[in-house]
């Protein structure tokens, strides 16, 4: 049983900061805060001690006014302990090369992000590797019986037959395409720009004996019609478009329309940003630590942009679903997997990298439990000549 659920109401997290460094507040306290006090994490000038998702939610649990915010301001010079120049940059900071979102810096930015090493992703994710928000149909699942139900579940949104051709676009280890292959008879193309997926995902397919059904490839998404394969029966884009970025969303989306057969169907399941405003000031807390040090170039958009791009493409939107409790008990999972494994994934990454994972996993919970962060499976037809959408006029079969 899925601990995570079981356990009734959660209790408030608890924690506690310990001081490594006669620098440590003067280091944490500067803004914006999420990099300072991030990077003073990975430098081990504190260490935290408990829930750390409990840290990484105080931004927002501060009741910050313009009086309350001046007054704090006022007292860290006294909270500081001594005063020191800016200290050097962290060796594991993203180093990209090139025009944003042009194919050669995407490909940097998902190596960055995805070939840290195969070795430290099998230490918490799932066995087949899904990298991805799981589904928790009961509350009481296992995080492989999570994953399991959330490939199904899109299969089932997609209507997969046997003998249909599905792209899978930013396929990963190969979970959904492996899967798809074994319990729908489909045929897949998996494209993904980490070779360290690929190589891990091809091994996977290979050992499953599906090399006549599945395909994986280095390529990016714009190039998904040069193969020569034709159009799919099927789409499916799970946790990649957060690597496109707003200024080629409606591109992502033309080139997955014209990829697609009229009267298919694609999924897209993907991250996105809450429609209200920051709780605190940009100055306060907007350093975006993530985009420096876990997913660079990586941007999320509202659900009413993603839906506005897909729609001009040429999409019909039937179904859009609001996953983010299941995400934060994914990511619950996941910062337990990787505290049990904490001495392995030291070894493996070293300690900043280590510490890096467990800040960003356990700073993620807190975000989808407050709906800071989103995440949504959009449905969407491209309608045949008749301008029929080919979907059921009932979702109860998605759920029999």
């Amino acid at each position: 049983m899925g601990r995570h659920a079981a356990e009734g109401p959660r209790q408030p997290a608890r924690a506690t900061l310990v001081l490594n460094s006669e620098y440590a507040l003067d280091r944490m306290l500067r803004f914006p805060l999420d990099i300072q006090m991030g990077e003073a994490y990975l430098r081990g000038d504190y260490d935290i001690e408990g829930e750390v998702s409990a840290v990484t939610s105080i931004g927002d649990d501060l009741e910050l006014t313009p009086t309350t915010l001046l007054r704090l301001l006022a007292l860290l010079p006294a909270l500081r302990r001594t005063r020191e120049g800016s200290p050097e940059p962290l060796a594991i900071t993203a180093k990209l090369e090139g025009p944003s979102h042009s194919r050669g810096r995407d490909q940097q930015a998902v190596q960055y992000h995805y070939d840290v090493s195969n070795d430290f992703y099998k230490l918490w994710l799932d066995r087949r590797m899904v990298y991805s928000c799981g589904y928790f149909p009961t509350g009481t699942e296992t995080l492989d019986e999570a994953q399991a139900a959330k490939l199904e579940h899109i299969c089932r949104k997609l209507r997969l037959q046997a003998g249909e051709r599905l792209l899978d676009i930013g396929c990963g280890w190969g979970g959904m395409a492996i899967y798809a292959a074994q319990h729908y008879g489909v045929r897949v193309l998996g494209v993904t720009l980490s070779e360290a997926q690929l190589h891990e995902g091809q091994a996977r397919v290979r050992a499953a004996g599906l090399e006549d059904r599945v395909t994986l490839e280095l390529r990016d998404y714009r190039d998904v019609l040069a193969g020569g394969e034709g159009q799919f029966d099927k789409i499916s884009s799970i946790g990649m478009a957060e690597h496109v970025g707003s200024r080629n969303l409606a591109a992502y989306f033309e080139t997955a329309y014209r990829a697609l057969k009229p009267g298919g169907l694609m999924m897209n399941h993907a991250i996105a940003s809450p429609p209200q405003p920051r709780k605190l000031p940009q100055w306060v807390e907007g350093g975006n630590f993530a985009g420096k040090y876990v997913f660079p170039d990586g941007e999320l958009q509202p659900i009413f942009e993603t839906l506005q791009r897909a729609s001009e493409a040429g999409f019909e939107v039937r179904d859009v679903e609001n996953l983010r409790e299941h995400y934060a008990l994914t990511l619950r999972h996941w910062a337990d997997n990787l505290e049990a494994h904490g001495e392995e994934a030291r070894e493996t990454l070293g300690e900043q990298r280590f510490r890096l994972w467990r800040l960003y996993l356990n700073a993620c919970v807190p975000a989808f439990e407050r709906g800071n962060l989103l995440i949504f499976q959009s449905l969407l037809a491209k309608p045949d000549e008749d301008r029929r959408a080919h979907v059921p006029l009932s979702r109860a079969d998605l759920y029999v």
